[in-house]
Parts: C-alpha cells; structure tokens; sequence
C-alpha cells in the first residue's frame, strides 16, 4: 500500500516537502514503507551538522547498494533547536510537530535546550507532545570497540523506557515560590507530610495506562525477537505506589495478554518451560547485575528516571554513548523519531572530528523497523568491518594501539566503503 503524492508543501511555512511519498501505518502500529518514503531529519545543535553529514550519505549509499536505485528515501529537512529559532524564531516550531504526525518517521541529531526558561528540554518535550511513549534503546558490543569491562561481548540488551510519566513529565513548582509555598502547606493539613515549605516540589505521576502499553512493547518486542528474558525494573520497595505499581501493572500484562508464551517467576518459579521468563529488579541491584551478570539481562521494561541511568550505564559497558543508538516509538500511532542519544559537545562543533556511530545506528533501527532489512543488516555489517579495521575516530583511536584516525566525513566513507 502507498499513497499518492504527498501533502503539498504549501500547508508548511518553512518546511519543503520533497516528491515522494508518506509511510503507512498498518493496523498493528507497523510502518509500511514506500519505494520512496519522505522522512523527516533534524541536523541537530553542536556537532549535529557533521555527524548527520555523515550519517546521510552512509545511509544514502547503504540504501543505493541494496536497491540499485529501485529505492530512495526523500530527505525533509524539519526544525528543532538552534537552527529552528534561527529559520522559524522558535526552538520547537508547531509545524515541525505537524509534520512528524504527518510524515510518521524521523530522525534527529543532539538538541541543545535554551538557558533561561522555555522548554526544560527539548528531546523531553518532542517525546511529550507527540505521546512517544517508549524510549527503546539496544545495547550491544562490536568487535574492536574498546570497553572498560572484561567480557563486553555478553551484553545484548534492549531497554524499554517509559517516556511520558515520572519525574520527567515537568510537573515541577520553584523553591520559594508562592505555588510551592501553597503546596506544601496543602500537603500538611491534608495529609500531615512535613514538607519543607523552602522545597523545590515535583510529582511523579505513574498511572496502569503508560505502564501497560510500555509493557505490552517490550513484550511484543521480546516474542518478535525470541528472546528469553524480560526484566521489569523498578525501585518499589522504596516507591510502592508508583514504582511498585509499576511492576504490578506491568506483570499483569504479562498474565493477561502473553500466558501463551509468557510467565512471570513467581508464577513458575524460575522454571519457565520454553517460554518468556519475566522477572524483576531493584534498580540499584541492577545497575550492578548489568555489570556482573549480563548474560542474564535481555529486555529491559522500566520508567523514565531509571531508564535513563540504565541507558548510559549501559553503553559506558559497550563503548560509550557515542555508539549507542535509540529510538522513541508509539506504537499505536506509528509515529517514531530515531535519534543520536549524546550531547551536542559544541566545542567540536564543524570541526569534523566526532563519531557519528550513535546517529548511523540509530539508522540501523529507521530500517529495521521500516521494514528494510537488507539497508539495516549492510550498515551494521559495514560498521563493524570497520570497526575491526580499527579506521576509527578520535574517542575510539586513543584507545585502539595501531589505529588508523579518521575524520568524522572519512569514516563514514570507510563503512560506505565496507558495504
């Protein structure tokens, strides 16, 4: 299936709707690609402009071997960031939000969030405002990466993080404030908690709602890819009626929508009899058993503070954030944005000289999950033929004896060069 031409750029003030098409949503949520799908891409702030540079043309190129011109993404370039308030005089333009709904799949560089007011942070608010519930991220190790840890090749994780609700959900009032001041007075005489009327105050919303369907991902996600293990991470038996919720709503998903091919360790007692095994963990705990036991971590299912922590602590395992690809997906909708989950590092800003591997494999997944797995399985391939060739940028080659430096722009034409 595909539609027609797409909308005509004229519905956009700033953006240039290229010839090509729009992606499809099947029924279950799934993209269906066209021969020429217009895709939405954010350079990004900092180093975002020469890391997409790169990604684009392995990409373009990936896409070329695969099809022989039979198929090509249509590029739509969309604003966010710096460049967004430069173009459109605001850092996160509503058109923008108009065409990712639209268009369906994006990808974007690092974003900087403006100092002194506006949005908390602009990644949060594009995953708010387009109800991107899950953060996905996949971390693995390739061979010649350097790591810090011994055996860096028995981590192959996918962490499910829920997007919209916690502490990252903005509902935060300023110490001192008169809003605060009111909250906290509130909260004494209806429920006698002491709260320092001085305190900066938050709420962390969790509800069975976002629990669930992020769940329900991760567990689809896990009998898709036959995978053994699903561990649901939480900090309840601090936090019970939110972070203990969590883990009770989301094994409840478990034995009602997957006791086909799914059960929990309490139901079978760590035997699990061929099917999904899923259990649970303390978030402290886990941090530490990521590190000492990976071999029995697969996917992760967990909310948004935690997720965070175990992101990063997790690609510092594989090599840094610097190669560690993700994706923030609904389900329901269809609408994906797959980005570079690092930093803007301004001060490299047009100096060619970053990794671009984070936004290249955030690539990978557009792919995978756009159904063309012959670009997805190229990339990686080429990636990690470079990689043992060790033609690498600077963060890998002070690390490698007898690499090879390359620019950022040259090593995207070391892995086209590896296809």
């Amino acid at each position: 299936m595909s539609t027609s031409m797409a909308t005509e750029s004229g519905r956009y003030t700033h953006i240039r709707v290229p010839e090509g098409e729009k992606i499809l949503v099947k029924p279950n949520g799934m993209p269906e690609a066209p021969d020429r799908p217009i895709i939405g891409f954010i350079e990004g702030d900092g180093i975002g402009p020469d890391i997409w540079a790169a990604s684009k043309h392995i990409f373009d190129e990936a896409v070329r071997h695969c099809y022989g011109g039979k198929r090509e993404v249509a590029w739509m370039e969309i604003y966010a960031g710096e460049k967004a308030n430069q173009v459109c005089g605001g850092y996160l333009p509503e058109e923008t939000l108009d065409a990712v709904r639209e268009f369906q799949i994006a990808i974007k560089g690092p974003l900087t969030t403006p100092v002194g007011g506006g949005f908390r942070s602009l990644n949060v608010s594009l995953r708010q405002l387009l109800d991107l519930y899950a953060c996905v991220r996949p971390v693995r190790h390739y061979d010649g990466v350097p790591s810090p840890v011994c055996r860096p090749e028995l981590v192959d994780m996918v962490i499910f993080r829920e997007n919209t609700e916690d502490v990252y959900s903005g509902l935060e009032l300023k110490p001192g404030s008169d809003e605060a001041v009111k909250l906290a007075r509130f909260c004494k005489a209806e429920f006698g908690w002491d709260v320092r009327e001085s305190s900066g105050l938050g709420l962390k919303p969790v509800s069975p709602e976002c629990t669930k369907r992020l769940m329900r991902a991760a567990m689809t996600y896990a009998v898709k890819n036959k995978r053994k293990y699903v561990t649901i991470v939480h900090k309840g038996n601090i936090m019970k009626y939110t972070e203990g919720a969590f883990r009770n709503w989301a094994y409840e998903v478990v034995r009602e929508e997957f006791s086909d091919v799914a059960v929990s360790w309490d139901d079978c007692g760590g035997k699990p009899e061929g099917k999904i095994l899923v259990k649970d963990a303390i978030a402290d705990i886990a941090l530490q058993q990521v590190l000492t036991r990976p071999k029995e971590f697969d996917v992760i299912a967990t909310l948004n503070l935690n997720g965070d922590y175990m992101s990063d602590a997790l690609a510092a395992q594989v090599g840094g954030i610097g190669i560690a690809p993700g994706a923030n997906i609904n389900y329901d909708t269809g609408v994906a944005i797959f980005e570079a989950t690092h930093g803007t590092a301004p001060k490299y800003a047009n100096l060619d000289k970053v990794n671009p591997s984070s936004l290249v494999l955030s690539g990978v997944m557009m792919f995978e999950h756009l159904g063309w797995t012959e670009v997805s399985d190229a990339i990686d391939k080429a990636l990690r033929k470079t990689y043992t060739q060790k033609r690498v940028t600077y963060d890998f080659a002070r690390l490698m004896e007898g690499a090879e430096l390359l620019k950022c722009s040259e090593f995207a034409k070391a892995v086209v060069a590896n296809l």
